[in-house]
């Protein structure tokens, strides 16, 4: 029998703990492949986070570094300037990259770090209990906003990809989402030339993929596709934010 597909040598046998319908399994799988394309697997480290993620070490086939709380870029920073040959990447959830995180990633981004930040976004913090994130939308039920965000009271959801895009260090910032294959294949290649901007020295890389969290939204892992389409994507456009 001919085999068509198989997973890549980048991700190990451990079993994800993530829920069902979660897509950190996806992003996982892109970046391990991507990785894997272009043939840097014994110079890659990444930096995994306090989230969802946090147990990310057990399922790369690569060297791997936890981070406390939203600090991973700064862990990343030092490594990649210790081990300038290195292909390095950090991977972060909204509430890690976006809220206790918000000074080590402008700041990377200011410095033109050549490292890579994976931004998973699914608009809640997903681990500590479904709180309401930085990103979360408008009108979003979290455990700490049961009537919906109030935009009067907590302002409009942070746009992290439009605002990196503007200082002068980052090189390449896309915006990607997981909701179909179409656009899971686009986040690939988006991850791919994000690697490839690090690798040819341009300064600082970010994709942030929309993502779903069915269990803290309530929904099932259809459910949450559809509301990842319908919500997410118009408020958080798809594309290609910067490249130089």
């Amino acid at each position: 029998m001919t085999k068509v597909f198989q997973k890549t040598k980048l991700l190990t046998d451990e079993v994800m703990h993530y829920c069902p319908g979660c897509t950190h399994g996806i992003v996982h799988r892109l970046v391990a492949e991507a990785i894997d394309e272009l043939g840097v697997q014994g110079k890659t480290v990444g930096v995994v986070p306090v989230g969802c993620a946090v147990f990310a070490y057990k399922y790369f086939n690569i060297d791997t570094q936890e981070a406390a709380h939203g600090r991973a870029p700064a862990v990343a920073t030092g490594i990649k300037r210790v081990h300038p040959d290195n292909v390095v990447f950090t991977y972060q959830g909204d509430g890690d990259l976006a809220s206790i995180g918000t000074a080590e990633i402008v700041q990377a981004a200011h410095r033109g770090e050549k490292i890579t930040a994976i931004f998973v976004n699914n608009a809640i913090y997903g681990m500590t209990g479904g709180q309401m994130a930085p990103t979360t939308l408008v009108g979003q039920k979290t455990t700490t906003s049961p009537y919906g965000r109030d935009k009067d009271h907590c302002g409009s959801p942070i746009r992290m990809s439009e605002m990196l895009a503007t200082i002068e260090g980052s090189a390449y910032i896309e915006r990607v989402a997981l909701n179909n294959n179409a656009n899971i294949m686009k986040a690939k290649r988006a991850i791919k030339k994000a690697f490839e901007t690090q690798i040819a020295k341009k300064g600082f890389s970010m994709i942030e993929v929309l993502s779903t969290c069915p269990t803290n939204w309530g929904k099932s892992p259809v459910e949450a596709m559809e509301w990842l389409e319908e919500n997410m994507i118009p408020y958080y456009p798809l594309g290609v934010k910067k490249e130089v």
